[in-house]
């Protein structure tokens, strides 16, 4: 390796933490495979850098394919890790499957995945239905992310010990589950909140079902208001920044300090309390049994 190089990948590994107050030991991830949905801009680019900068062979993911190939190239170029290229629309459970069925043809494991791909809502703040006549946002931010998991779970088990990780916000709105697909009142903040907390009561749940010392499953609100696309587009003001948001999920995805712990909820570094609903057994079985019936519909 050159000199540059090397100096290089010792910044990338020291800087997997934000703050040198909270830098803590991590996993070796050569050899081990990553899939990080939403990977061709903002955070889950970032994630996927440093990823592969630990020397992981990366699943970029996203809808932007000139720019997923170029950045998979880029990581392979630059090494020690290795990427590739997939695409998929969230908002098509056929096209999920695909992307689950190509992961698990084209890789032998899966050590990682990050569920973090995510919309605010349509451009024009008005209720839209994905390919499958179901709400957007909860659409693409939780419910293809349900499945997709469900759809890896063999690999990710085969691979164990392995973690999945959550992208959630600390932005959540309790579901209505006489109105999930939000016909009436529709709001774009609240689709948003509403999805996000779904994510995490799937998180508790799914914890529940596996075995700790072989698949762990944690959510977290990243950091507030990143310089992402998405905060850019939409003309609000950035309050913090990818390197903030990439640092806590980095903490998840590979700190040991987090290794055998599931079913958590983290705001950014820290350990946090999310809506009560989450730790409703009830409402966490209803979306779960509820999720499964909505991706029967359209696949059997």
């Amino acid at each position: 390796m050159r000199p540059n190089r090397r100096l290089l990948l010792a910044g990338v590994l020291l800087g997997l933490f934000a703050n040198p107050a909270t830098a803590q030991e991590v996993i070796d991830m050569k050899g081990r495979t990553a899939l990080i949905t939403g990977s061709t801009s903002g955070l889950g680019e970032n994630v996927a850098r440093r990823l592969a900068a630990m020397g992981a062979t990366v699943i970029i993911h996203g809808l932007n394919e000139e720019r997923g190939r170029q950045i998979a190239a880029e990581i392979t170029r630059n090494g020690p890790g290795k990427a590739v290229y997939y695409p998929g629309d969230l908002g098509s459970l056929k096209q999920v499957d695909a992307l689950a069925e190509r992961v698990i043809a084209g890789h032998s494991r899966l050590d990682l995945l990050i569920n973090n791909a995510g919309i605010g809502g349509a451009s024009n703040g008005e209720r839209a239905e994905s390919a499958d006549g179901y709400e957007l946002v909860f659409q693409v931010n939780y419910l293809s992310h349900f499945h997709l998991t469900r759809k890896l779970l063999p690999l990710l088990e085969k691979s164990a010990p392995a973690r999945i990780v959550n992208v959630a916000s600390i932005g959540q709105r309790a579901l209505n589950f006489d109105d999930l697909m939000m016909k009436n009142g529709y709001q774009t903040m609240s689709a948003y909140s509403q999805s996000k907390l779904a994510q995490i009561l799937y998180t508790i749940t799914l914890a529940e079902k596996l075995d700790p010392a072989r698949v762990t499953v944690n959510s977290l609100h990243p950091a507030t208001m990143m310089d992402t696309p998405m905060v850019v587009e939409s003309g609000r003001r950035a309050m913090s920044s990818v390197e903030d948001g990439a640092a806590a999920v980095m903490q998840l995805a590979v700190g040991k300090s987090v290794a055998g712990r599931t079913g958590l909820y983290f705001n950014q570094m820290n350990e946090a309390r999310a809506n009560q609903q989450a730790y409703d057994a009830g409402a966490r079985q209803k979306l779960w049994d509820l999720s499964v019936q909505l991706i029967d519909a359209k696949l059997k």
